[in-house]
């Protein structure tokens, strides 16, 4: 459950503005715009063909970690590396889906929850006694979890590999690896066949305004990702925004790739400035989205059309980003300034997201957080 402290300020603002229709059967908050259009565009241009393109990459991670397991070399650990790297920059894609079965499932949380316990992971492999299906073992598993043991265990690919070949722990190591990526490519398996299935239509058809509706958990699901996995989670913590004169270069995404952390960041940043165009995966075409949603209403803040404000916005924050070091843990330790600046544009967002737009849309928020926009 998503349980974070909102500014009292920001939630009067919001509470006066809103409307206090949360009628299920009305077609949209007071206005025409087709609701139910940009819902079948978000599932079949976009949500389902991310997901799909994330299962085809997760198929073939699973088969590189089958290889290598089976053949264990430096050949076929660089092939592994290689097939996780593709996967996790797919994920950024559809981790800020956590609707329908994902959020049943608490599939991003399983899949990408970082800093891993390193120190669980070794029991785990040690002791050969897990549940990874426990919440309590999601800080054990997933990306970061693989992160760990193929570019964490050791500074050379020999040495690496020797982990996976010891005479006594080799398949231990091997098991766990195994392991880790089954529950992954199960649990992304569940959620598309979900999508592809009844839940597709489930959520094009509930188009109606309440809090309850596609468009309004969408949206919170969108704007909740936006703040506490890409601003806060991916730059906001290991900058030391939260905390007094402390920064934390362990926390970083893919903390023992080293390089890669930038990568990731930017692809879920063009993810989801592309999804609030309603571009569709893959394409160079657009539909119905929450810009269009907003050019509909002819959406006016302070003299500029909101819309335009949000996609500047989007597109400053990346250019701000662009000159960071391709390892933030680095970047964190040498010049965090720019980290922190960083987090300055990406906060600017959220008061033109969660509020301006919001308010326009007439969109009520269902998370609260602790950071104090």
């Amino acid at each position: 459950m998503k349980k974070f402290l909102l500014s009292f300020s920001v939630l009067t603002i919001f509470l006066a503005s809103c409307s206090s229709s949360d009628d299920a059967e009305s077609t949209g908050p007071g206005d025409s715009f087709d609701r139910k259009a940009m819902l079948e565009n978000m599932a079949d241009n976009i949500i389902i063909p991310a997901y799909q393109s994330f299962s085809t990459e997760m198929t073939a991670l699973k088969n590189a970690a089958s290889e290598f397991t089976t053949t264990t070399n430096e050949e076929n650990l660089t092939k592994l590396r290689s097939a996780w790297s593709t996967a996790y920059v797919s994920w950024q894609s559809v981790g800020m889906y956590e609707i329908g079965k994902a959020e049943e499932l608490s599939y991003r949380n399983f899949m990408n929850v970082y800093p891993v316990n390193t120190t669980n992971i070794e029991s785990n492999i040690s002791s050969e006694s897990y549940d990874l299906t426990a919440v309590s073992q999601q800080d054990e598993q997933g990306f970061a979890a693989l992160d760990y043991l193929i570019n964490g265990l050791s500074d050379t690919d020999l040495e690496t590999v020797a982990f996976y070949t010891d005479v006594t722990d080799g398949d231990k190591y091997q098991n766990y690896l195994i392991d880790v990526v089954n529950r992954m490519d199960m649990l992304t398996t569940t959620v598309v066949t979900d999508w592809t299935g009844g839940y597709r239509n489930t959520f094009v058809n509930n188009s109606g305004s309440s809090a309850t509706s596609s468009v309004d958990k969408i949206a919170n699901d969108f704007l909740f990702h936006y703040e506490k996995h890409l601003r806060a989670g991916k730059i906001g913590i290991p900058a030391g925004v939260f905390a007094e004169r402390e920064t934390f270069p362990d926390k970083v995404e893919a903390f023992y790739k080293g390089d890669f952390s930038k990568d990731l960041f930017i692809a879920n940043l063009d993810a989801m400035q592309d999804f609030f165009n309603g571009k569709h995966f893959g394409s160079t075409v657009t539909g119905q989205s929450f810009k269009t949603y907003l050019d509909f209403l002819m959406t006016i803040t302070n003299g500029e059309d909101l819309g335009k404000i949000i996609n500047d916005q989007f597109d400053v924050s990346r250019t701000e980003a662009s000159s960071l070091n391709d390892d933030f843990s680095v970047q964190v330790k040498t010049n965090n300034t720019s980290m922190l600046e960083v987090y300055d544009e990406l906060q600017k967002n959220v008061v033109f997201l969660k509020v301006d737009m919001l308010q326009k849309l007439s969109i009520s928020i269902d998370f609260v957080d602790a950071d104090g926009d």
